[in-house]
């Protein structure tokens, strides 16, 4: 196995670490965190199943448009329950139908479930991004502090890491199929490397967040 390939690998552990430590926690957590464990779970399940596709050499696109799909619904879900009183839930929710509308079209009719769907991953990113500095400038609200005190903590390091993760990567799902079809190899894969990275970071992110929740 190669360098590249063994980070690509290694970058997986962060995700089925906190995947479990999610579920262990899970009776004991708060309504938004409950939420976001949804989309811990869904992660564990999808890249392991990726994983398992990518050593076999198989196409693990499909499970990738499946991903962004269902993700993005969970991670709004989330962000509803975070930015109630400060958002109205329904611009939440006609963004959710949306993105699934504009996911399903893109997936028939242009980027098809067997190639990368760097449309969806860029709309999904600028919309995560746009929600995260909306938690940022919610919670500098005094309202909100006193409120949410519960779980602020947790959220804020969640939020951090979905900010960083999308910002960074933005530029790479932008030019992701670009890459895929003009770029060699090995440039490909030192660019999943660096998204790798990035992933790390986000997860371990998400641990510390459900680690500093309030005890009950």
């Amino acid at each position: 196995m190669t360098l590249t390939k063994f980070i690509i690998v290694l970058s997986h552990i962060p995700i089925f670490i906190t995947a479990l430590y999610a579920a262990f926690l899970y009776r004991s957590l708060g309504k938004a965190l409950k939420r976001f464990s949804l989309f811990l779970f869904l992660s564990g399940i999808i890249q392991g199943i990726s994983l398992a596709f990518w050593f076999l050499n198989k196409n693990n696109f499909p499970l990738l448009h499946i991903y962004i799909a269902i993700g993005f619904c969970i991670l709004a879900w989330f962000y509803k329950t975070v930015l109630k009183g400060f958002i109205n839930p329904k611009i939440i929710n006609i963004t959710i139908v949306i993105f699934l509308l504009f996911t399903l079209v893109n997936s028939l009719f242009f980027q098809t479930i067997f190639t990368f769907n760097s449309y969806a991953l860029v709309l999904e990113c600028i919309l995560i991004i746009i929600l995260s500095l909306s938690t940022y400038i919610f919670f500098i609200n005094d309202i909100a502090m006193e409120s949410r005190i519960e779980n602020i903590t947790s959220i804020n390091w969640i939020n951090s890491g979905l900010f960083i993760y999308n910002t960074s990567s933005l530029v790479i799902f932008y030019f992701g199929d670009y890459f895929t079809r003009h770029f060699p190899e090995y440039i490909n894969r030192y660019t999943w490397v660096l998204h790798s990275f990035f992933s790390m970071v986000m997860y371990t992110f998400f641990y510390i967040g459900l680690w500093k929740r309030r005890r009950r």
